[in-house]
Formats: C-alpha cells, structure tokens, sequence
C-alpha cells in the first residue's frame, strides 16, 4: 500500500514537471509519462527524470533540434519521446 501510494506522488511531481514553458516540450514529454513510464526500466526513469530537470532551451535542443545526447541511455529515451 506505501508503495502504491509512492508511486502516484511520483507520478504526480513528474505530471508537474512535465508542464513546460514550451507547448512542445509539453507534449513530448507527458507522451513519454502516459505511453513508457510504467514498462520503462530503472535506467529509463532516471534519464527521464535527469530530461525533465534541465532548463527548456536545453531540452528543447535535445527534442526538438535534433542535438544528440551523449548519455545512451538517455539518447534511448529521447529517441522514444520523438516516436508517434
């Protein structure tokens, strides 16, 4: 029961931290949140939560510039956030 409980404070500070300055990085990243977030692995959360806390002009290279990351595993998660 902690853990269910847990996990959906999680889920809702990441639901907030998905709230971006740029409709475009809103959408991408809360699409990754509802779609891959429960079958991500442990790798997949963290270099989704290390996404989230960068500042917009940084992540919006990453997702919407094409710059690539130099993580693989956080490359992975971008490279699923661009997918439809």
């Amino acid at each position: 029961m902690a853990d269910a409980k847990a996990d959906a404070a999680e889920l809702s500070r990441l639901r907030w931290q998905c709230r971006r300055g740029m409709r475009e990085l809103d959408v991408l990243v809360t699409r990754w949140l509802e779609r891959d977030w429960a079958a991500a692995s442990s790798a997949e959360r963290a270099a989704f939560r290390q996404l989230l806390a960068l500042q917009d002009p940084q992540l919006a290279q990453y997702l919407l510039q094409g710059e690539a990351h130099p993580d693989p595993s956080t490359a992975g998660v971008i490279e699923r956030m661009l997918q439809c």
